[in-house]
């Protein structure tokens, strides 16, 4: 059936559109929210065709698999007459994977923790976006590199063409623009008012910050500049006007709300902005950014690639990796791509190796079958349904898994490989990678997927593993 069909007759199982409350999508889910669950019929669901799966949690997840989702939750909001969201981060893939990621974000509680899930929800929206314009200043370079004379495959008078320079101009609207969607994504994370995070994210990349270069503060010179902390900067500025919005709106007559709010809102906010934020967020952003490139790419080299491909994966278990956003755009914007991206992909690489290793290996049907709906993702490198439905429940072979990564992640930090956007990882993130070193990256990926089957296959997996995992589960059932 097409999208159209299959999205009514999920909305017919799911007790018809009247008894649809509301809906959103992730990267792999339809999450709709029923208003009576005893006209839900699930198993019929299930059996629609291109339905993976279907996971009850505080949502109805109907698992349709990356690019499909997007088009079918299109559809339903045609039949339902609602209009969807975009939902948090992809969650995994099946139940066991469902139950396997709530007891990681369960544990997800501490102040660091919740605020880099704040940051996830900032940028996570924004992905398609990256993917996109990565993809179009991609075409950009291409042509750009055949144009060149020694290559003598294009004319270079093609570089001064309008649709060149339009093409050149599109791709680069988003990064040029980035903090007024940062900004206004935090606003909204924060519940503040949107264009007042966007004014928040302007100032930071004000022009006039360099031009005026020196403030003078109760006889202090201070030193500005445009884009001074970076997209941390800007999270940080748009979240202070948020706090000054709530705290002045509070406080202020009705009759002067809209008046004096907004503008005691921007002018407080930019003054803290401007003296505190940037400097202190220009200091976080330069040290992430020495410890991450400086001291684990370029110093540790080889050492350093290995361990950061190896440890990603438990960063990505604790929440921790939606941190490492700003530093990747922050590369991208101030040398042109971000080397940190395609090390940390191979994560994705070595879990890829281990799950065909234990597919082989294992005679459970409920494992293998997990693994063949989790895999084909995994390799576009979506790796949360591999994670939670099949490594790290089976404990040894997520660490052989990493280990397996890292040293595709050695190989791409001797090379240097990096890519011109944030977004996709695995097959994915070939087409956006820069200086068209594309070869270099497959050869990476091959690398991690290698090591992660390797190192599984000889130590990572045993039957006995499957057998004691489904045996735990049944009984919890």
């Amino acid at each position: 059936m097409n999208n159209q069909e299959l999205a009514k007759r999920i909305a017919e199982h799911l007790g018809g559109k009247e008894n649809i409350a509301s809906f959103a999508n992730c990267i792999t889910r339809l999450r709709v929210n029923v208003k009576d669950y005893s006209k839900v019929d699930l198993k019929k669901i299930e059996q629609l065709s291109d339905v993976m799966g279907v996971i009850e949690d505080e949502t109805i997840q109907i698992v349709l698999g990356p690019g499909k989702v997007s088009k079918v939750a299109f559809e339903f909001g045609e039949v339902t007459g609602l209009e969807g969201g975009d939902a948090e981060e992809e969650e995994g893939d099946l139940d066991l994977a469902a139950d396997t990621k709530a007891a990681y974000k369960a544990k997800q509680t501490t102040k660091p923790q919740q605020m880099l899930r704040h940051i996830g929800n900032i940028f996570i929206p924004l992905i398609p976006g990256f993917v996109a314009s990565g993809l179009i200043l991609g075409i950009a370079n291409l042509i750009l590199n055949l144009a060149n004379p020694e290559q003598g495959v294009l004319n270079p008078a093609i570089l001064e063409s309008d649709w060149y320079i339009l093409l050149k101009s599109v791709g680069a609207l988003l990064f040029g623009s980035l903090g007024i969607f940062v900004g206004i994504n935090t606003a909204r994370e924060f519940k503040g008012t949107l264009v007042l995070g966007g004014i928040a994210g302007l100032l930071i990349y004000a022009p006039v910050l360099s031009e005026i270069g020196t403030l003078q503060l109760f006889g202090l010179d201070l030193s500005v500049s445009t884009g001074l902390g970076g997209l941390v900067g800007v999270i940080l500025a748009a979240y202070i006007f948020v706090k000054i919005e709530h705290f002045v709106r509070r406080r202020m007559p009705d009759s002067l709300d809209l008046l004096l709010t907004p503008l005691v809102t921007i002018l407080v906010g930019s003054l803290i902005t401007v003296v505190l934020i940037q400097p202190f967020a220009g200091l976080i952003m330069g040290g992430l950014t020495w410890f991450l490139v400086d001291v684990m790419l370029e110093v540790g080299g080889v050492v350093g690639g290995f361990v950061l491909a190896a440890t990603f994966l438990p960063l990505v278990t604790v929440g921790l990796h939606q941190g490492l956003i700003p530093v990747h755009l922050e590369l991208i914007e101030s040398i042109g791509f971000t080397t940190l991206l395609p090390v940390l992909a191979m994560a994705g690489g070595g879990q890829v190796g281990a799950a065909i290793a234990i597919y082989l290996k294992t005679t459970d049907k409920r494992l293998r079958k997990t693994i063949t709906n989790a895999l084909p993702v995994g390799v576009l490198g979506i790796g949360e349904p591999l994670i939670y439905g099949v490594s790290l429940p089976l404990g040894r072979p997520f660490i052989t898994a990493c280990l397996g990564a890292g040293f595709g992640g050695a190989f791409l930090a001797l090379t240097n490989t990096g890519a011109i956007t944030v977004g996709p990882s695995g097959v994915s993130l070939i087409p956006l990678i820069a200086e068209g070193k594309y070869l270099t990256y497959i050869i990476g990926l091959l690398i991690s997927y290698a090591g992660g089957f390797v190192l599984t296959y000889l130590f990572g997996f045993k039957k006995e593993l499957a057998e004691k995992l489904y045996e735990s589960k049944d009984k919890a059932a």
